[in-house]
Formats: C-alpha cells, structure tokens, sequence
C-alpha cells in the first residue's frame, strides 16, 4: 500500500510534470506555419556562420554577458571572454560533425552568428524561418530573444518584423544536439545524432494580410471533385480568394467565413498522378493583397480488405527505406542534389516507392520524389525507447505530427502517414498511436495510416500478426529480419504469415549486413559478406511471394549510413552495412536480386 506522504508526493510531480510539460511546449508552437516558404518573397541566410562551440552552456549566462548580447569591448577592463570574429565557421545548411572532425562525435552546444542587411519595407510583415534545427534551439536577433524550439526534423518560423533593423541586423542560434529521454527520439537510436542547423534557413516577406495555408485534393474516395480551404492570416469573414488551375480552366471565386478560411468544393476532372505519370498542375492562389503559385497533383488513395488502392486501381509498393545521409559525404543531406542522389538510386533499383525513415525529412526530398513519380511513406521519430507514460511526450508527438501533416499535406506522392517504428505493445503505447492516429486523420482524412510492428507471433513455422494496434492502422508495417536477428524457422518456402487483420501488409524492413567487397560463404553470418547478404535477400523473396496480404516490400536499406551503435572494429567501424549501396556508391550482390524482383 502506497503511504500518504508518497502518494502525495507522486500527485506533486505529476502535477508539476504536466505544468512543466505546457510551457515546454510553448516553445515548440511557434507561430502558424507558412504553407510553401519557396512560393512567396524570400531571401536565403544560407552560408558561412560564425560560430563558437559551448561544451558547457554557458552562453546563455557567461558571467552576466550572454553571447546573444555582444557588445564591442570597452575600456582597459571591459573585455569579454568570447568572440564570433575570427571565429571558425560552418556552412548552413549542414551538420557540425561531417564539417569538423573534432566535432564527429560532439553532443552539446554550439553558438551560430550570422550577420546581413536588411532594408525595412513599409506594410510588410518579416518572418525567420528554419527548416530544421537538431535538436533545441534558442533564437536572438539584435539583443531581443525570439523564440525556440524543439525537435531536429521539422521547420519552425517567428515574426521578427519588429525585431529587424535597417542596416546590419546580427542573429544568434544556440543548438543542443544533447540526448535525452524525454526526446523524440530518446536515448537509444541507430543512426549518426547530426547536430546542426541542417536545413535551409529564410528571411521571408509578406503583406501585413497574407496567405498562411492551403489544403487542395481531391474528395476521398472521388476522383471528380476537388475540396479543401484556404486560410488567411486576418481571420475575419467576407475576404475574397481566388483559386485558378489554368490548365484545367478552373477560375474559382471564394470568400472567407469567420475564421479567415475560404472552403473550396468544385466539380474537377483532372489527370491523376501516378508513378507512371506524375502530373502536377499549375496552382494558383491570389487575394488583394498576396498571392503563391503552387505545383499540386491530384490522386486518390484507399484500402479495400486486404488491397492498397490508387486511382481506383491495386498497387504493389516495390520500395526502399532510406535516412536523410549522403553516404559518400558521411553527413546529413539537406540539397536538392543530395535528394537527386538518393531518389535516382532508389528509381534505378525499380523501386515505385519510398519510406521515408525515421522521421519527417527535407521538403527538397518530398517534392524532389513527387516530380520522379515516387509514392511516399512519411514518418514521425517514435523510435524505441520512447517514454510512453510521460505526457508531455505525447505533446511532443503530437506537434511533430502536426508539424509534418501542415508542411506536407498537399504533397500528391504522400500515402502513408506513419505514427511509430519498432515499439513495443503495451497500454501507454497503444493509447499514444492511437491518439495520435486520431490527430492524423483529423487533420488529413485523404491519406493512410500506419506503423511499422516489430513483435509477431512464431509458433513453428507460422508468423502470426496480432498486435491490438493494428486495429487503428490502414495499413500494416511489419520489421522483420529473419536469416540475420532471427534464425529461419524453417524453410522459406514452408513459411507462412497469417493476421488477426484484414488488411493490407507492407514489409517495412527486412535484410542483413554486408561489407562491401568482404566475399566468403552463403551459410555464415559473422564473416560479413556479399554472399550472404544477398542469399537472406533469395531466401526473403522466396517467402514473401507466398504471403496471400503482402501489398508493398521495402528492404533495409538503400545504403550503408552512419550509426555510433556499429562497433564491429573490421566490418562496420561505426556503419551500419545493411545497405543495398556501399558509402561510397558500390552496388552488393544483393542489389541485383532487388533490382531483378522488381523488374519482373
């Protein structure tokens, strides 16, 4: 039996644990996300920052004289112990490690100055924009604090259009790549923990009344009419909106309702998007004030028992998973032709679809694959390890969630919004997809939902899938690695997949590792090799032919990536060797029996 004291004690930091939890996340709300930062008036603070590295965080303090405060020296004594002058530098977008060897393994924080010229613009509003920032971040401009944020993998903005000065304006970034298990993801990942602001960051204007956000598709389930809204920043009723698509002739006139939002619902026949044919359409939307030119294509995705339906039509996802690394550089990929390199690989192995692991990657990737014809799978970092009891956790979830749906729902080559990878059933667990599944479908009901499971049930030589939270998911994503964590049961082909579940099956990872170049024996594991490798992918094509509800394989992985978690001293050094593509670009043996597959 509980004792009083403790009782209360436990109501004392679960009450303190929800009200530390709320003004956390006050930082991870920014303000309202502007729908396609690339379609309105922006100037890019990509380049060479300043920075100082703090091991010990004391920038924010530094003996009354923050970082974010600095001031030329005065007098014989009124020097200060830091400076960003001649200072070392890196590239934004980019990650410390890859820049710096001394930081290869760094997990602080590190001080960013930037420096530029600003002309102020009567009538306009100025917006900072990061498209994301690992992991913490705190913002200053001109001695004014702006804001921060949590979370490596989705963008945030703050309205700095009182902040910003004409002439030299000075802006700081502290970034905390530090992990903890009240993350997202926690403790325990495998993959390389880049630090950095890594993706692009913009200076962008609008008028004082402006676009914030857009959502056109088409009607679930109805490729004849297209739906969705526009919201306007000033939300009050009577605003006009125009709609054009001039290649489809729609010219379409709306007006706002209280809350600043237009809601579009027209007759429309457009050519649907495929892999086959990726057709994106000119979009255009204007008010008296603003206006954005968007590229959008129109498709319809559903379910039927066990089938995944495109255009009305079953589809089979011949896919990949990849991380957002450039393996040939050894560090995260934030350009276009970092994308470019990743998706043409993944186009030349046949693949008609991407999983993109583990969490929301750059919007270059998501449009990039879009163009190409490339179904996606997009997925936020609830990756093992997760505290699942803590609530504040959830929060986090969810605003990542959020944050992801609002940046990338109205990407056609999106399918499959996905909620977790590899955790464990259990009540905490189960309650947190399910809520956030909710989320997902409140927000988006056009698109999928899924997860990707890792226990299954083995009696013999039957996988019986039957984790409870398969009953809020779309579709099922199944890990699993037999012939390299797990021995085969039996023979592939006497293995058999059964579901408490009628719907569709994706194997979401499945492979071994190999060194590239490293050759020896089908029958041995330990020794790393090619062979091996690409008879556990035989063997895996052999039983997944026969799975009755299989709809989409995705191997892990298109190549080897970085992960501190792979200590091999000869074979992996600090790689993990699952990749289908060595670091350097050399395709395995087992390429060719994917590559083989999916041109059959």
């Amino acid at each position: 039996m509980i004792s009083t004291n403790r009782r209360m004690k436990n109501r004392f930091f679960a009450t303190a644990l929800i009200i530390l939890g709320s003004l956390s996340l006050q930082s991870l709300h920014s303000q309202d996300l502007l729908a396609h930062v690339e379609g309105r008036n922006y100037s890019s603070l990509n380049g060479k920052w300043e920075i100082i590295v703090d091991p010990f965080n004391r920038g924010e303090l530094n003996w009354g004289n923050p970082f974010w405060k600095e001031k030329p020296p005065t007098g014989k004594t009124g020097f200060y112990e830091y400076g960003f002058e001649a200072s070392n530098t890196l590239n934004v977008p980019g990650d410390w490690n890859s820049q710096r060897p001394e930081l290869n393994f760094y997990e602080g924080t590190v001080w960013y100055r930037k420096q530029f010229i600003y002309a102020k613009k009567p009538g306009k509003k100025s917006f900072l924009y990061f498209g994301g920032v690992n992991y913490r971040s705190h913002v200053y401009l001109n001695d004014h604090e702006i804001g921060q944020h949590e979370g490596g993998f989705t963008p945030f903005q703050f309205d700095i259009t009182d902040q910003l000065k004409e002439g030299w304006n000075s802006l700081y970034v502290s970034v905390n790549n530090r992990r903890s298990e009240e993350n997202i993801p926690a403790m325990n990942f495998d993959w390389w923990n880049y630090g950095g602001i890594m993706r692009d960051v913009y200076l962008v204007e609008t008028p004082a009344e402006y676009i914030l956000d857009y959502f056109i598709q088409l009607a679930k389930g109805n490729d004849g009419r297209i739906q969705g809204w526009v919201q306007l920043s000033d939300k009050k009723r009577g605003q006009a909106v125009k709609l054009q698509i001039p290649e489809m002739k729609l010219n379409v006139n709306l007006v706002t309702d209280d809350s600043g939002r237009a809601i579009l619902d027209i007759p429309a026949s457009p050519v649907l998007w495929s892999p086959e044919k990726p057709k994106l359409y000119a979009v255009k939307f204007s008010t008296t004030e603003d206006n954005i030119d968007e590229n959008i294509g129109f498709r319809t995705i559903a379910v039927s028992g066990t089938e995944i339906i495109l255009n009305g039509k079953p589809v089979f996802l011949r896919g990949i998973n990849f991380h957002e690394e450039n393996p040939q550089r050894g560090g995260r990929a934030y350009s276009e032709a970092d994308a470019m390199v990743l998706l043409n690989w993944a186009k030349e192995l046949g693949c008609n679809f991407v999983r993109l692991t583990h969490y929301p990657q750059n919007e270059h990737m998501v449009r990039m694959a879009e163009k190409m014809g490339i179904l996606l799978w997009e997925e936020i970092p609830l990756w093992q390890g997760i505290q699942f009891t803590n609530p504040l956790v959830l929060e986090k979830a969810k605003d990542i969630l959020r944050t992801m749906i609002t940046r990338d729902k109205n990407r056609c080559g999106i399918i499959l919004w996905s909620m977790s990878n590899e955790t464990a059933h259990g009540k905490y667990r189960d309650s947190v997809i399910t809520s956030l599944a909710s989320l997902a479908r409140q927000m988006d009901p056009t698109r999928l939902i899924t997860s990707a499971l890792m226990y299954v049930d083995y009696a013999d030589n039957t996988i019986t899938i039957s984790d409870p939270i398969c009953k809020v998911l779309d579709v099922i994503g199944v890990n699993e690695y037999l012939g390299w964590y797990k021995p085969w049961p039996a023979k592939p082909e006497e293995m058999k997949w059964e579901s408490a579940f009628n719907k569709p099956l994706i194997m979401s990872e499945f492979g071994a590792e190999a060194l590239f170049g490293q050759h020896g024996s089908a029958d041995t594991a330990g020794l790393w090799n090619e062979e091996f490798q690409e008879q556990v992918y035989k063997d895996q094509i052999t039983m997944l032919k026969k799975i009755p509800f299989l709809r989409g394989i995705c191997p892990w992985i298109l190549t080897d990536f970085r992960s501190p978690n792979r200590l091999h001293p000869v074979y992996q050094q600090g790689w993990n060797r699952k990749g289908l593509i060595s670091e350097k670009g050399d395709r395995k043996k087992a390429w060719y029996v994917v590559k083989d597959y999916y041109g059959n």
